[in-house]
């Protein structure tokens, strides 16, 4: 007979999925998963890594780590797309709409991530870890964007 396990709350469900998707990633740094989620249903996931038919920095190597850019910092240094960015650009392509959408990340967003987040009208933000780049929190925070680090 099975053991009953306690079944997870729905910010921690969608969390875990948005680890899964992370595991997708190709990045040599950093792996992040996105999802987008409305009335407790998936619109849209993303992972970081290059564009559709772009070579993979783990086939040409990392540009950052060649140049010691240091996280955070010169984000156009980069052939990936932040997972962020796929999922609102995933949405956009398949013609769902995620205005009023809550964004479950493995990670705060960057900056340029938090001005597209912002524009795209999601509404709230949970992440499990922070990153390096202070102006983020500012502009989602006077956007009114919500943000909550949760700890699963």
């Amino acid at each position: 007979m099975s053991e009953i396990t306690e079944r997870p709350s729905w910010e921690a469900y969608f969390m875990e999925i948005a680890v899964l998707v992370a595991k997708r990633s190709t990045c040599l740094r950093r792996s992040v998963g996105a999802v987008v989620v409305k009335d407790r249903r998936m619109l849209s996931t993303g992972y970081n890594g290059a564009p559709t038919n772009v070579r993979h920095c783990r086939e040409t190597g990392c540009i950052r780590e060649q140049l010691d850019v240091p996280s955070g910092e010169r984000h156009e240094l980069c052939r990936g797309i932040h997972a962020e960015q796929n999922a609102i650009i995933q949405a956009a392509f398949h013609g769902v709409s995620i205005r009023d959408a809550s964004l479950y990340c493995t990670n705060l967003p960057c900056s340029i991530c938090a001005k597209m987040i912002i524009n795209a009208g999601i509404k709230l933000i949970y992440y499990l870890s922070g990153y390096a780049d202070t102006m983020s929190e500012e502009m989602l925070t006077e956007a009114g964007v919500g943000i909550v680090k949760l700890d699963i």
